[in-house]
């Protein structure tokens, strides 16, 4: 490798800037075909009910329509129904419905007027039956049941002290388990706390909606998705429609922001299904109020049991997490795993009892979402953590140093060991916080306080393989393929800087394939912070194959020894001597020309000690550190200052690493302050609209936000470099709350966190006089 690195850890300008500034960007929502036709979806108004008729017959007359697809219009040899580890969400609703928003049948038509016009002349009876719309209500005893029969499923192998189970009990698709040490730890313990803390449910709200081009004729499903994991969707769109991976392709342009929730089938198998019925190109895209209804982040009940010694020593840590996984059980049981595996947090144990439950309800359907599990985790734990430490009379800041894993220590048992210095990456927040300098202040009925808080997560995906291409042509220009997908991360630009460094040419003369499943080099998907980290060391290899590659070929050009040469921005410099690669090719190949290429793959070795059987890629960790003003009068909070960090071992491209931890910051912030979808006892979920479901305005910023980027140089990807994108999503929330604590006093531990909520808080403290 070059001794000076001339692209890595620069700031050229993103690939995808130009173009999406301008307008010139192209997004699967602007894909148009010819005599494409236009798909809208009828939901049902009922939480949870028995389909007992439905009526198209007008819809199908209606001006424009083409098709009405209903349950009876799918082949029977098809297999109508996904997720990931449980197949049961249907194409659309085969008896019954599950949700309010769920999909009974849909239309396709020359425009998408004529399509909603005929939706309204669809006829559907109901026979409604009970509705568990929570958490409580759907494990309560005699509940009635979504699923009366179980839909097929799989549990994946686990390595050492990890296990799952299916449907466990009434309402719950899925249980994961993780076990380590002896139970008697409690015992040895000075003091046992149980504390309990809810998580609400988000939406991902991304700006591009849900939406999908299929072209299923000639024997062949072409598909244009805003997706995140292309190879995937392409498998499970080739077991729904019973044909050979190779009649499917998948095309992937920008992403206009998932979040994690644009991963497996969401629009695509509608517009499959509608484009086989009419033999002509269909387009699906939801409204933005479509996706409230389309997938969610999982609320969350979190029951911590933790043992502790008198000095602040942590002893033992024994959870239950019920996830409300909604209607349909999604990526529940991939969220699960997380969940359950990070809810330790970043501290040694003699004992780690851990349940995660993926519990049902009439509600939309919950899936991935920036920190997969980790930003209920944290929450929890990180907020019980900080309960502890005052009850035990301990600064939050002694206490966590006191039991933190050190530098390359394993997370637990037969695991991976962690590749960041959890305590300087403390340091660094608590000093730009002012934490050991802080004073207690109070102004009238306004008090300040101080809150920090470590987020904690296993990054780069569970067994996840990657692979990538490079080539590099006649005159030295180069060719990366791979399917990482670009959703604003800026992925795009960071893989072709590793390309040029490797291969020693500017950046310029390097440019990324269109992302199509027929041609570009399989990829698990673009989730867990893997661009880098995971794909970018098989970039890494199949860039240094071509090198190898070019170099051997022009040391047997030249008669010189492999070692003695090296590649400069498309040439082969021998001595003093720089040598053009066109001229070398083409001495040798004539005016044909040639083309080097070159294979490189990644995957973390399995490894059955390792619970989920491979040991982590890397950790992805971020601090945070918030001061707040909190009024005791009105229980107005103010967000003060806001101090995020993450460590990204070796910043790539530093200003895109800063762009992700400024918005992942954000996001937590939004979560603990204002993000919550509110359902009512009968699954109605009462702000579905992007007018009364709050995010953050411009306004709500606060006074000093402030992000630091670490590069602590551990990282197991190119260059040192880690994942970055969720670290500091994780530990906002949480810091949040342990700052209110340390200005009045008082603990809340339900989010997100309201005037109401501190005003109720404080009245329940003694001696309380509003």
């Amino acid at each position: 490798m070059n001794a000076v690195l001339k692209q890595v850890g620069t700031t050229p300008p993103r690939r995808d800037a130009s173009d999406k500034v301008s307008g010139n960007a192209t997004y699967s929502a602007d894909v148009a075909l010819p005599g494409m036709l236009h798909a809208k979806v009828l939901r049902s108004p009922k939480a949870h009910a028995r389909i007992t008729s439905i009526d198209v017959s007008a819809a199908r007359e209606m001006p424009g329509v083409r098709a009405v697809l209903t349950y009876r219009d799918v082949p029977a040899h098809f297999m109508p129904v996904y997720g990931y580890f449980i197949k049961d969400q249907p194409l659309v609703a085969v008896d019954t419905v599950r949700y309010i928003g769920d999909i009974v049948c849909a239309v396709a038509a020359d425009s998408e007027a004529a399509a909603v016009a005929a939706l309204r002349e669809i006829k559907v009876t109901y026979e409604e039956l009970p509705v568990v719309a929570t958490i409580e209500q759907a494990l309560a005893d005699g509940a009635p049941q979504l699923f009366e029969q179980a839909p097929v499923g799989i549990v994946p192998p686990y390595g050492t002290g990890a296990s799952a189970q299916l449907r466990p009990r009434n309402n719950v698709c899925y249980q994961f388990n993780y076990r380590t040490g002896s139970e008697d730890a409690f015992a040895r313990c000075d003091h046992v706390y149980e504390d309990e803390f809810r998580f609400s449910r988000m939406t991902h709200y991304h700006l591009e909606p849900f939406v999908s081009v299929a072209d299923a004729r000639a024997e062949r499903i072409q598909v244009w998705a805003s997706c995140q994991n292309p190879f995937p969707l392409r498998k499970e769109l080739a077991r729904m429609f019973k044909v050979g991976e190779h009649r499917v392709t998948v095309n992937v342009p920008y992403v206009g922001g998932g979040f994690g929730s644009k991963n497996n089938v969401k629009t695509e198998a509608v517009a499959v299904m509608l484009s086989m019925l009419t033999g002509r190109p269909v387009r699906l895209c939801l409204t933005m109020e479509e996706g409230f209804l389309t997938n969610t982040q999982h609320a969350a009940i979190l029951r911590l049991k933790t043992g502790v010694m008198n000095d602040g020593t942590l002893i033992a840590r024994s959870s239950e997490i019920l996830l409300d996984a909604g209607a349909y059980s999604d990526a529940s049981p991939l969220v699960a795993e997380k969940a359950g595996y990070r809810i330790p947090g970043p501290y040694r144990w003699r004992f780690i009892d851990t349940r995660c439950l993926c519990v049902m309800t009439n509600t939309a359907p919950a899936g991935p979402f920036r920190g997969f599990g980790g930003t209920q985790a944290s929450w929890a734990s990180e907020s019980q953590i900080d309960m502890i430490a005052r009850r035990l009379n301990i600064d939050p800041y002694d206490m966590r140093v006191k039991n933190l894993l050190a530098l390359g220590d394993p997370f637990v048992p037969g695991e991976s060991g962690v590749d960041s210095d959890m305590k300087q990456g403390l340091d660094v927040v608590c000093e730009e916080i002012g934490y050991h300098r802080r004073e207690r202040r109070t102004t009238g009925t306004t008090r300040r306080g101080i809150g920090i808080a470590i987020g904690f997560k296993d990054g780069g995906g569970v067994n996840k393989p990657a692979q990538a291409r490079v080539k590099m042509s006649t005159n030295g220009d180069v060719f990366l393929h791979c399917g990482t997908v670009e959703i604003g991360q800026g992925a795009h630009t960071a893989l072709p800087q590793i390309v040029a460094e490797v291969l020693n040419t500017r950046l310029d003369r390097v440019s990324y394939a269109a992302i199509d499943t027929d041609h570009v080099p399989f990829d698990q998907g673009t989730n867990a912070s893997s661009g880098v980290a995971v794909m970018g060391q098989a970039v890494v290899r199949a860039a240094e194959g071509v090198r190898r590659q070019v170099l051997e070929f022009a040391a047997a050009q030249l008669d010189a020894p492999v070692a003695a040469l090296a590649l400069d921005d498309g040439a082969v410099v021998y001595g003093d001597q720089r040598h053009p690669l066109g001229v070398l090719v083409m001495r040798h190949f004539g005016g044909t020309g040639f083309e080097f290429s070159a294979d490189g793959f990644f995957k973390a070795p399995s490894d059955h000690r390792a619970p989920l059987e491979a040991p982590c890629v890397f950790w992805e960790i971020g601090w945070g550190a918030v001061e707040v003003e909190v009024d005791t009068e009105t229980g107005q909070l103010k967000i003060v200052k806001l101090v995020a960090s993450g460590d990204t071992g070796r910043s790539i491209h530093p200003l895109v690493c800063r762009g992700q931890e400024d918005g992942a910051a954000l996001m937590g912030l939004s979560q603990v302050l204002f993000e919550r979808m509110i359902y009512d006892d009968c699954g109605n979920l009462l702000n579905a609209d992007p007018l009364t479901y709050r995010v953050p305005l411009a306004e709500d910023l606060p006074p000093e936000f402030v992000t630091i980027t670490q590069e602590q140089g551990h990282g197991p990807g190119p260059f040192g470099a880690k994942g970055a994108g969720e670290a500091t999503i994780l530990p906002i929330a949480s810091a949040v709350a342990n700052a209110i604590e340390d200005a009045i006093g008082v603990r809340l531990t339900r989010l997100p966190i309201t005037p109401v909520d501190i005003l109720q808080a404080l009245s329940m403290t003694e001696g309380y006089n509003p």
